[in-house]
Order: structure tokens, then C-alpha cells, then sequence
């Protein structure tokens, strides 16, 4: 018989981890429900690939995956149909029905027909991972543990919205000093494999002996034309190699480590896994997951291994009764603005809503700290690539100063 791992939230609201020897995942999940915890994965215990395989079988989209926006309006959706007192084949037959694309039609069909079959929403979701992540299936078997299905698909829906508003105000926000580098870069690379080379054969039959700056230019040109294929192809196998090595733990964690340590990115990095960490704490607290069962959660969704090492030496904390607060604290990933207002809310036993308040400023900071990044972008783009055309220009006038000289 097959074996499964799980993590479940036990009676005690502690978080628990196993291996279990079951026929399939829903014998799993039903066996953890019969004895009191709140399944929140399960999936085979195989091992993982090694490095090589990794990049070998790299993700490279989720083709046939629900995009975040379809998530949230599945979300919403259901949540409203379910709130107005319909039951739960209805309410998803009703997804089906509506459904704007095949895309979302297809994965609704397979989590409804596997209701009809018998199983619990939630384990219907974890058998769609590319289309539900783990965060979302475990708060919806939370949600239908305690019997509030939909209030808790009402504020998971809310906090897809939140992270979507978050990440598209980066993404847009990024977007125009992209373009502008784009451009730089490729102004740069015509000048110096097409507009230089068409002034050498006029030196040449002039036997000019070229100034240093333009030699060298035209060296530079000269390798562009004949190795620049070569150099962005290497450029893009390095970037995937980077991609796969990130996802292991130990080169994961020296870059966010970097990155943490930068002037302004760093600053920036520490709002973005504040506001996550911030928003999904409070969502699952106020959702009435145990506190240690939500840390558990939270260690898992909040993208980043840094982050995680904090939460899991919080979680030891809050176990012993000393809190969370002091522990993230000494962490020096999360602002002091996030410590100070989880320490509040740990003091009034409003934890839930304090961490929604301090989710709300951090995003807030976010969104102003990504302006002032792409204010600071776009001028150095613009100086630099002006300085090298600059540069260019000025070899060629330097180089036919020496022509003119030559004429007389």
C-alpha cells in the first residue's frame, strides 16, 4: 500500500507531520478527520529529483492551470452562491455554467464531479495543485471543519485580491524602466555593429591611423556581430540554470540574503514578505485556524526561506507561551513597524485583526517605495545610455577630426 505524507492541525492545535500508509489521498484526509485534526496536504512520499532533473523538467508556464484572476473570481463566486444559501453541487455547477474559458470550465468540471463522487471540496481542490495552491486547499479544509465554508471562501477571496493588487502594482510599476532598458541596450548594440562599421572602410582607404577610443569601439562592434547570438543564448541558459538553482534551498536563501542586504531593494523586499506574511497570518487567524496551525501555514505560503527560518523559530516561541513577536523580531527580516503591531495584538488578543492592519501599511509602503524605485530607475537609465552614445558618437567625430586633419 502506498504511503503519504500529511500536515494536519491536531486537536490541540498543534501542526502535525507523518507518513501514513492509506490507498489514496481521500483515505488520508478521512482518516485524519475521524481523529479530530484538520487535514491541511496530503500528497505521495516520493522523493525529489535531483538538481539535473530538476533543470531538465523545468516549468516553463501552467498551460491548462487557472490564472490568479479566474482563482479569486471562482473564489468570490462561489463564496456569494454558498452564502446565499445554495448548496455546494449547485453553487459549483453554477461555476461550470459560467465559466468565461475552457480553461476554468475544465477544472471546475473536475473539482464538481469529484464532490459528486463523494469527496470534501478541499480534497477535490488538492487534486487541481497547479490551479489551487496549498494556502488556499488548507483553509478551505479549515473552513469546512468548523462549518464556515463561506465566510472563509469570502476572506480568502479578499486576500487573493490583495496579493494580486500587490503584485500587478510591482509588475506595471517595473515595466516601463524594462522597455527603457530594452531600448538601451539595443540602441548601444546597432551602433556598434552597423552604424561603426560602415565609417571603417572610409579610414581604411584613407590609411587613417585611428584614434585609440575608435579601435577599441570597433573591436567591441566586431565581437557583438560575430559572438552576440551566442552571448544572449548563453545569457538565457544561465538565467534558467539560476531559475532551477533557486529553487534549492541553501543558493535560495544566500540570494534573498543578498538581496535583503541591498540599499533600496532590500528595503522594498522586507514591505513585500511583511504584507504577505502579515496578510495571511491574520486571514487564517481570524478565520479561527490555531494559532500554532495558522504559523504552520504561513511558513509554507509566504515565499521565501528566510522568512520561513523566521516563522519556524516563532512557532517554537509561540509553542513555550513566549510569542511571536520577539523571535521575527530578532530575525531582521520584517520591519520593526510589522513586530511592534503584532506584539499589540498579541497583548489585546486581537492578533487576527492587528495583522491585518499591519498588512494594510505594509502595502501601502510597498506601492510608494515601488515609485520611488522607478524614479530612481529611469533617470540612471536614461544617464547611462546616454553616456554611451555619447561615447560612440564623439570616437566617430574624433576619428574624422583625423580625416579632415589628414586631407590637409
Amino acid at each position: 500500500m502506498p504511503q503519504f505524507r500529511y500536515v494536519a492541525i491536531a486537536p490541540s492545535g498543534e501542526l502535525s507531520r507523518g507518513l501514513m500508509e492509506a490507498p489514496d489521498e481521500a483515505a488520508v484526509v478521512a482518516r485524519l478527520q475521524r481523529q479530530g485534526s484538520i487535514p491541511m496536504r496530503a500528497e505521495p512520499a516520493g522523493g525529489r529529483g535531483s538538481f539535473l532533473e530538476s533543470l531538465l523538467h523545468a516549468e516553463l508556464g501552467r498551460r491548462g492551470a487557472l490564472t490568479r484572476q479566474d482563482m479569486t473570481n471562482v473564489t468570490r463566486e462561489l463564496a456569494t452562491m454558498l452564502g446565499a444559501g445554495q448548496d455546494l453541487d449547485r453553487a459549483l455547477r453554477f461555476l461550470v455554467d459560467t465559466a468565461p474559458n475552457p480553461r476554468v470550465r475544465r477544472v471546475m468540471e473536475a473539482v464538481r464531479a469529484r464532490v459528486r463522487d463523494g469527496g470534501a471540496l478541499a480534497v477535490a481542490l488538492s487534486e487541481q495543485p497547479r490551479s489551487f495552491p496549498r494556502l488556499y486547499v488548507g483553509l478551505v479544509r479549515a473552513g469546512e471543519a468548523g462549518g464556515t465554508l463561506a465566510p472563509t471562501l469570502e476572506r480568502l477571496a479578499e486576500l487573493l485580491e490583495r496579493e494580486r493588487s500587490l503584485a500587478a502594482t510591482v509588475t506595471s510599476a517595473l515595466v516601463y524602466p524594462a522597455l527603457l532598458l530594452i531600448a538601451a541596450i539595443g540602441s548601444i548594440a546597432l551602433l556598434l555593429t552597423q552604424v561603426l562599421p560602415q565609417f571603417v572602410p572610409l579610414f581604411e582607404q584613407n590609411g587613417v591611423a585611428l584614434p585609440r577610443p575608435t579601435q577599441i569601439l570597433i573591436a567591441v562592434g566586431g565581437f557583438v556581430s560575430d559572438y552576440g547570438l551566442l552571448m544572449l543564448a548563453l545569457v538565457i541558459l544561465a538565467a534558467l540554470t539560476l531559475r532551477q538553482a533557486l529553487r534549492h534551498p541553501g543558493p535560495r536563501l544566500a540570494a534573498e540574503r543578498l538581496m535583503l542586504r541591498l540599499p533600496v531593494v532590500g528595503g522594498l523586499t522586507r514591505e513585500v514578505l511583511a504584507a504577505r506574511f502579515s496578510r495571511t497570518l491574520g486571514t487564517l487567524v481570524l478565520n479561527g485556524v490555531p494559532l500554532i496551525g495558522a504559523l504552520g501555514i504561513v511558513r509554507e505560503a509566504v515565499g521565501s526561506v528566510a522568512a520561513e527560518q523566521a516563522v519556524e523559530r516563532a512557532t517554537v516561541s509561540a509553542k513555550g507561551g513566549a510569542g511571536l513577536a520577539g523571535p521575527l523580531g530578532q530575525s531582521g527580516i520584517f520591519p520593526v513597524r510589522t513586530i511592534h503591531l503584532l506584539r499589540l495584538g498579541e497583548e489585546t488578543a486581537q492578533l487576527g485583526t492587528m495583522a491585518i492592519r499591519a498588512a494594510e501599511i505594509h502595502e501601502e509602503h510597498t506601492r510608494i517605495g515601488v515609485q520611488r524605485l522607478v524614479s530612481l530607475l529611469v533617470p540612471v537609465i536614461t544617464i547611462v545610455m546616454g553616456a554611451a552614445i555619447a561615447g560612440i558618437v564623439s570616437s566617430l567625430l574624433l576619428a574624422m577630426l583625423s580625416l579632415n586633419d589628414l586631407a590637409h
